[in-house]
């Protein structure tokens, strides 16, 4: 008998983001401390874009690779492109240097106690925290394996490898501390349940199946006839793990508390990043794994998304922290994009690839500009501090009603188009009532995005308000790319719709 072939060259881009991750491990161990920043930005940087150019090679390939548990085709290619893509704005974010004296936005050693004299002395000598590197490199290693797992072991060892990562990363804030480890240890808690959850649901899914492979499972919906209970047992506990990713109501608490906590590059790149492959990942478990019990576990995601759409853009109108409202407006799109996946073809594959694609570089960019309006306790984020920005810094404010005005699918902004392209795969899929309750939806988000518009450039300035860093050229190429791509997407969209659809089909 032949020995299980391994095919390293489809699985080259994993390969080397992970390969890169353990050398940084490595860098942290032997080199010294005071250049350690520049190799950590620079490995992160080449392995990062390596992986992106090995993606773009392997464009048209459909296989199912690494004995059956990884699949490489459209949908996971566009996304890890995509993943990728936000990946290396974001660690120009992470690379960040000029925002406070002698700091950045990551405490100088996550181990030291918020205010001891270890801290200070750290502070005194400029020291950079340099272990967010490998450890956004784990991150994305997974969110790159999530989205293309083909069997129930994979798709587990994806989300953890994703998720412990970002565990540690939220506790890592440089300002305030104490909010920051406890929205790390929320999160590593709610996580923690949610992962657990999703494991039980998978023991059933097995149970049922008697395999593991997507493939197989789909097979043995129709051989199992009349067991059908705890099949959809499995189906609905390992929805819960995947929602609570999403941040899906109502398994949505943790999401506001973890982005107003975590250093706000983290931030971006959670709300960026890990949205992209949690869905990529119940999308393709959804589809190919349970496709024949669609009509089984599409009401549950009907009543999801309802809820998911109308709680986070009810919820952001009342809060006055920047950081908290993007945290619901960000639940709030995990309902649009729910939306298309009732659906379930191909036309909602494309729809939901292009949405993430444009939600993800607005959404980098909307953070990113947020690390600029400081006072001097650190970012200004609560939403008084920021009237009169307008007249302060015309640009950057101009730039972030940009970014708010993509969020509320105004034309001309890839938001638009995004929406747009979600509620018509909906409505083509039969889930016209979804798209009313969306665009009911879109009208009360609109308020609360044009409420901060109207408080940047009609509103007069507070004596003491806060005031605009300079950022260094990491956060100023990156702003720039956000708001070129939100604005060409909204205009040109085509080439970038067009790639979702020849990506939209999965290999089975």
């Amino acid at each position: 008998m032949n020995a299980p072939t391994i095919e390293y060259a489809e699985l080259a881009p994993l390969i080397t983001i992970f390969g890169a991750a353990v050398i940084g491990v490595l860098i942290e161990a032997f080199v010294p401390r005071k250049v350690r920043h520049p190799v950590q930005v620079a490995v992160a940087l080449l392995a990062l874009v390596a992986a992106l150019v090995q993606v773009i090679l392997l464009a048209g390939t459909d296989i199912v690779a690494a004995v059956g548990a990884v699949a490489i085709d459209g949908p996971a290619l566009f996304l890890q492109g995509t993943i990728l893509v936000l990946a290396i704005i974001s660690i120009g974010f992470f690379a960040e240097r000029r925002l406070e004296a002698g700091g950045d936005a990551f405490a100088p050693a996550a181990s030291s106690l918020p205010g001891s004299e270890e801290e200070r002395v750290l502070v005194r000598e400029r020291m950079l925290q340099t272990e967010v590197y490998p450890l956004a490199l784990f991150a994305v290693g997974g969110m790159m394996l999530f989205p293309a797992a083909n069997d129930l072991l994979m798709l587990f060892i994806a989300l953890e490898v994703m998720s412990l990562p970002l565990y540690l990363l939220c506790g890592m804030a440089r300002r305030r501390r104490l909010l920051s480890q406890e929205a790390a240890l929320k999160y590593f808690l709610l996580g923690a349940f949610s992962s657990a959850i999703f494991l039980f649901g998978m023991a059933f899914v097995y149970g049922y199946a008697g395999t593991l492979r997507f493939g197989e499972i789909s097979e043995a919906l129709t051989a199992n006839v009349g067991q059908d209970g705890i099949l959809l047992a499995g189906i609905g506990l390992m929805a819960v793990g995947l929602l609570f990713k999403v941040g899906a109501v109502p398994f949505h608490s943790w999401t506001p508390d973890v982005y107003q906590g975590a250093p706000t590059p983290v931030t971006g790149f959670m709300a960026a990043c890990t949205k992209l492959a949690a869905f990529g990942a119940m999308v393709r478990l959804f589809y190919v794994a349970f496709g024949g019990m669609r009509t089984d576990w599409q009401p549950m995601l009907w009543a999801v998304a309802i809820a998911t759409m109308l709680v986070g853009a009810v919820v952001a109108l009342t809060q006055t922290d920047i950081k908290r409202m993007l945290a619901y407006s960000s639940i709030a799109h995990a309902g649009f994009v729910l939306t298309a996946m009732v659906a379930a073809d191909s036309s909602a594959t494309a729809a939901i690839l292009f949405y993430l694609a444009t939600y993800g570089i607005s959404t980098l960019g909307a953070f990113a500009v947020v690390t600029l309006v400081r006072d001097s306790g650190g970012e200004a984020t609560h939403l008084a501090k920021w009237a009169g920005l307008g007249r302060r810094s015309p640009v950057l404010a101009a730039t972030f009603a940009l970014f708010l005005l993509a969020f509320a699918g105004i034309p001309l902004t890839s938001g638009f188009v995004g929406k747009l392209s979600v509620f018509t795969a909906a409505i083509d899929g039969g889930a016209a009532p979804l798209v009313v309750v969306g665009v009911i939806a879109s009208a009360i988000a609109a308020f609360f995005y044009v409420r901060v518009i109207v408080l940047m450039f009609f509103s007069d300035p507070a004596p003491e308000g806060p005031t605009v860093a300079v950022p260094s050229l990491w956060t100023a190429v990156g702003i720039t790319l956000g708001a070129a791509a939100t604005l060409l997407l909204g205009i040109v969209p085509g080439p970038l719709l067009d790639l979702a659809q020849q990506a939209s089909q999965f290999v089975r």
